[in-house]
Formats: C-alpha cells, sequence, structure tokens
C-alpha cells in the first residue's frame, strides 16, 4: 500500500473548512484526478457514501466511497473501494482563526489494470497531486 501526507494552512475557521470537506461534492473542485461524484447518500449515523469516478494516469476508474470516520471539526475518514481502494483522512486542527489541514491518503495502485511498470510514475504523480489538492483547498475556501 502507499501513502502521500501534505499539510496546509488555510485562512478559515476550522467549522467553515469542515463543513466544505463534508460534502463530497465538492471533491471534483479541488481534486485533479476526480472526474466525478454522484449518488450521494447521508448514513444516518453522518457522513456520505457515494459513487466516484477517478482518472489514473489516463484510465478511468469507478467505485465508492463511505465515510467510515466523522468527528465534527476534527476529523473525517472515506474508505473507497472499486477501481482503486484507498483510506482518505482528513485532519482538522484550529490555529486561532485559521485551520491547518492534513489530508493523508493510503492507496493501492491497481497493478493488474496499469502494469507494474507505471506503478512508480503513479505513485509519483500522487505525491505531487497531493500538493495540488491541498493548494486548490486553499484557494477556494480563502476566496469564498
Amino acid at each position: 500500500m502507499e501513502s502521500v501526507e501534505n499539510s496546509v494552512v488555510i485562512r478559515a475557521p476550522v467549522e467553515k473548512v469542515f463543513a466544505y470537506l463534508d460534502d463530497p461534492t465538492h471533491e471534483p473542485d479541488f481534486w485533479p484526478s476526480l472526474v466525478e461524484i454522484r449518488d450521494v447518500e447521508s448514513l444516518p449515523e453522518g457522513g456520505h457514501r457515494n459513487r466516484w469516478t477517478y482518472k489514473m494516469a489516463g484510465i478511468r476508474l469507478e467505485g465508492t466511497g463511505e465515510d467510515i470516520e466523522r468527528v465534527e471539526n476534527k476529523r473525517l475518514v472515506t474508505k473507497t473501494t472499486g477501481g482503486t481502494d484507498s483510506v482518505q483522512t482528513w485532519t482538522l486542527e484550529p490555529q486561532g482563526p485559521d485551520t491547518k489541514v492534513t489530508f493523508r491518503v493510503e492507496y493501492t495502485v491497481p497493478i493488474p489494470v496499469l502494469g507494474k511498470l507505471a506503478e512508480a510514475v503513479i505513485v509519483k504523480l500522487n505525491k505531487h497531486e497531493g500538493d495540488v489538492i491541498l493548494e486548490n483547498l486553499k484557494a477556494i475556501l480563502e476566496s469564498a
């Protein structure tokens, strides 16, 4: 399993950041390789379940995502299954009026789909995309 972890400080209160991240339909706005989130269902204990389409190395992958842990204004953990399996963790820490956001994703590279030679390239691209995700999130939340 591979992993990527990145952090950024966003000039916005933790409540605003959490509310934005808690709506999975926002994810394609800041996640470049995430093509679509659809069929979003609210879960009884809070959080969501959805279907997603993701593009990895030019190949479309599809699957489902479900929030498996949700601590309001602190932590949101989503497990995805399908084209690639992952656990995505968003951790929020107030820093005065700002919020430190840490994003960690642990994932499997779908070797049968992409091939063993592509694995190293995918891992490198995903590390870069982790930075871009947080830069985009910061830009959206600070401009709103």
